[in-house]
């Protein structure tokens, strides 16, 4: 009777355990990046969010329109990938896109950066070599089997070859393999025929997959490809899509994955959802195609945030969607009156998903022009506080600046846990950019400091032992800053290039960033 007892209740054990999660274990650590001999026991999340539609989606009209019937789109797990890889493989890290957990560390009071190594890219036609806007590299630490697999198959390894690599995207239209303690091709590059302006993304599933989205037309197909790492070449390529409600084709935005997905935008107005298929190989299961009534297609150059099964995405009409990721269906709607190219950030406080957004002043014109700078709740897209503040568009010749906010913000956290900061363009009829600080309860400025010239590149924090962030951020003059976050003073500042439009990649107290100048750089915070 005593066995019996025992079965019952083991079972039971075994039953409420299936119906509250699933749970797996992992041999990698998540924040430092690095294979750990210790497994790490992580609990996998199967509470979807509600399949629900808010009043706000009635602004808009939209197709979702199935490839694959047969294979179910709900996502198998909701755990974040990018939390448990031997590096940073997407653009700010992982599915919040806050690159808060992916921070650097540092001893003491910083004083200065230094260069360690650059490289330099092949310069071709009209937009010429190194990084542009966002142009974050990868940073990956392969396990060893990785290694031994690439040592056996890939024709491309260099002499330089390591199991710490940067992988680039670069204006001239190549994609680079640079060893990351000396900067030397690690691999040969490959060649994708047009302009990368976006920020290249390793498949966290370590399949051998590599997405790499187009960002200029030089040649034709143009859009969004899969690379196959053994192989060492473009195996997938999606090139213009008949039924989107734009023309333009470019893929600035970073893919995703979430559950068994990669979810993709497009700056055509297209939402693409894939079947992962490893070895670069995608198959397409769903797309959303969506207007906002009265309005024209809009595309979407920022990277998606997602929670769970729901996915945040902005577009350069100012429209900000939430995405149920298992139907691909809108959840909610909410105008921030301009372009948004820098990627929405997203931030959990007693378990409720809160993003912040901004935009540019680019479809604004006249004195009434004003960037806006907002947090939203991410359930039902209701606004916590706005700010805003008159910034303009200014022009160079043929050439315009748009003002307002490109970069992706920076979420504070030890010392600065209630601030998140970001730099904003042309604000107050200046012609520089600032850089500031908000309180994340109320939207108040807590500083505001002047950069030199306009400000894209997204900031990247560094702590020290005493938890303390340091702020670094490049700008479009080539300067480095580095500024104590808690106060804003500016520790140091120097020209190591000619712009830095690019985000970097950060791992310990050392970042990698591209400049337009045609090479790629390492530095360190010391």
């Amino acid at each position: 009777m005593r066995n019996i007892i025992a079965k019952i209740v083991a079972l039971s054990l075994v039953l409420m355990l299936m119906g509250m999660s699933v749970w797996s274990c992992k041999g990698l650590t998540g924040k430092s990046g690095s294979a750990d001999s210790d497994s790490v026991v992580q609990r996998i999340d199967t509470v979807m969010l509600p399949d629900t539609s808010f009043p706000s989606v009635e602004n808009l009209t939209y197709e979702v329109e199935v490839l694959d019937s047969l294979t179910s789109g709900v996502l198998n797990n909701l755990i974040n990938p990018y939390d448990t890889v031997p590096g940073i493989f997407t653009f700010r890290g992982g599915h919040y896109r806050d690159a808060r957990t992916y921070s650097g560390k540092i001893k003491g009071v910083p004083s200065k950066i230094v260069q360690d190594w650059s490289f330099a890219t092949e310069v071709r036609g009209q937009w010429g070599g190194g990084t542009g806007w966002t142009g974050q590299p990868v940073y990956v630490k392969w396990p060893k089997a990785q290694v031994d697999k690439f040592r056996q198959m890939s024709p491309s390894l260099t002499a330089d070859f390591s199991d710490e690599e940067i992988i680039v995207g670069s204006l001239c239209g190549e994609v680079y393999f640079l060893n990351f303690a000396t900067g030397k091709p690690s691999r040969k590059p490959i060649l994708v025929d047009n302009p990368i302006k976006g920020s290249v993304s390793l498949d966290p599933a370590l399949n051998g997959s590599l997405y790499v989205g187009h960002g200029v037309p030089t040649h034709q197909p143009f859009g969004h490809l899969g690379v196959d790492l053994y192989k060492h070449e473009v195996v997938y390529t999606w090139g213009r899509d008949k039924k989107a409600n734009r023309g333009w084709g470019a893929y600035d935005s970073s893919p995703i994955v979430a559950g068994q997905f990669m979810f993709w935008p497009g700056e055509n107005g297209t939402f693409y959802k894939y079947e992962r298929k490893g070895n670069g190989q995608l198959v397409m299961h769903s797309a959303l195609r969506y207007l906002v009534k009265g309005d024209s297609g809009a595309g979407i150059e920022s990277s998606m945030a997602v929670y769970k099964n729901y996915g945040y995405l902005g577009d350069n009409h100012g429209d900000v969607l939430c995405v149920n990721l298992n139907t691909m269906k809108p959840v909610w709607h909410y105008d921030n009156h301009d372009d948004i190219d820098g990627s929405i950030v997203l931030e959990v406080e007693n378990g409720v998903p809160y993003i912040y957004v901004g935009c540019e002043v680019d479809l604004q014109s006249g004195s009434d022009a004003q960037t806006h700078f907002v947090k939203l709740n991410g359930l039902n897209g209701s606004a916590v506080w706005e700010w805003s503040c008159p910034s303009r568009r200014s022009y160079q010749g043929k050439k315009h600046f748009d003002g307002g906010l490109y970069c992706t913000p920076l979420i504070g956290d030890g010392n600065c846990k209630n601030m998140i900061f970001a730099s904003f363009n042309q604000l107050d009829g200046k012609g520089a950019s600032e850089f500031l600080a908000f309180d994340k309860k109320t939207g108040q400025v807590l500083y505001r400091k002047p950069l030199v010239f306009y400000a894209w590149s997204s900031p990247v924090g560094f702590y020290n032992e005493k938890n303390e962030l340091y702020i670094v951020i490049g700008n479009s003059n080539g300067h480095l800053y580095l500024i104590r976050g808690k106060d804003g003073e500016i520790l140091y500042d120097q020209v190591m290039s000619s712009n830095f439009e690019s985000s970097p990649v950060v791992k310990e107290n050392m970042l990698v960033v591209g400049s337009r100048d045609g090479k790629i750089y390492r530095f360190h915070v010391e």
